[in-house]
């Protein structure tokens, strides 16, 4: 009981966190989304340092903080200045290397990147989903959607496993993943993408059923790969920064492969249907 209580407790509170930067104003998203990708950059090398490398921590983390800005600065102000930087900023990664005399450079310099690639480009990408239009206005409800909807596919694919879960549905990665967990899930997660439909005029209902679609597919990949980084270091937890859930990654492991696809279903809408 201890321990979901304390589950339940700091549950509230990231959600309380997440939302709220979410939906108040972009001042707000700007902060706590740059504060999650720094921390969930920052816990991605820390975790591959466990696999016998060395990352450029403070170069990569110099890195992501100058994409995730460049992206805001771009989807709101349209200034594209610090990509150029950003640029000089991943070409600096194998100089540095350089200089590092470390065991298996080139491991490093790919796990640096990846890092940039993995976590922080995918939560640079919501900056394009709050201005997704040209009316230059702050949209928190797309955004909002993907999380509930993420949710949603995971409580439910998690209630429905737990009672009614026969079926792994990857059983190599993660054991305790059903087929009927995932048939639950995908199920409640396009009732909610419905719902925002119903609330959100931002988009059509097709165009809410089929971001719904990506994130029941996507988010399930996204899941399973992080289970595989997990299981290839032999941790349980990415990270305990949040206590009772694990790490940020433990927690944004769907997100990292559904914010990618639904920027580029977006752009596609953007270009094709409006």
């Amino acid at each position: 009981m201890g321990n979901f209580v304390k589950r339940t407790f700091f549950g509230a509170i990231f959600a309380v966190v997440l939302i709220a930067g979410i939906t108040l104003h972009t001042i707000g998203f700007l902060i706590v989304f740059l504060a999650i990708t720094l921390l969930g950059t920052f816990e991605f090398y820390q975790l591959v340092r466990k696999a016998n490398c060395s990352p450029q921590i403070i170069p990569g983390m110099i890195a992501a903080t100058i994409l995730f800005v460049a992206c805001y600065l771009n989807a709101r102000f349209h200034q594209n200045i610090l990509f150029l930087l950003f640029t000089l900023s991943v070409v600096s990664i194998p100089i540095i290397e350089l200089y590092r005399k470390k065991e298996t450079p080139f491991t490093n310099i790919a796990f640096t990147i990846m890092g940039l690639a993995y976590i922080a480009l995918p939560f640079s990408l919501f900056s394009y989903m709050t201005y997704p239009f040209s009316d230059n206005r702050f949209h928190s409800e797309i955004v909002l959607g993907i999380f509930l909807m993420v949710w949603a596919n995971d409580s439910g694919a998690y209630l429905v496993g737990v009672n009614f879960g026969k079926h792994r549905l990857f059983e190599r990665i993660s054991p305790k993943k059903s087929w009927e967990g995932s048939i639950g899930g995908a199920i409640v997660s396009l009732i909610v993408a419905y719902i925002c439909s119903i609330f959100c005029f931002d988009l059509s209902l097709w165009e809410w059923l089929f971001m719904g679609a990506i994130v029941v597919v996507f988010g399930s990949l996204g899941d399973l790969i992080e289970s595989l980084l997990k299981r290839s270091i032999q941790i349980k937890d990415s990270g305990n920064i949040l206590p009772g859930h694990g790490g940020i990654l433990d927690r944004f492991d769907a997100i990292l492969l559904v914010s990618p696809v639904v920027f580029v279903f977006l752009q596609i809408i953007h270009e094709y249907f409006r």
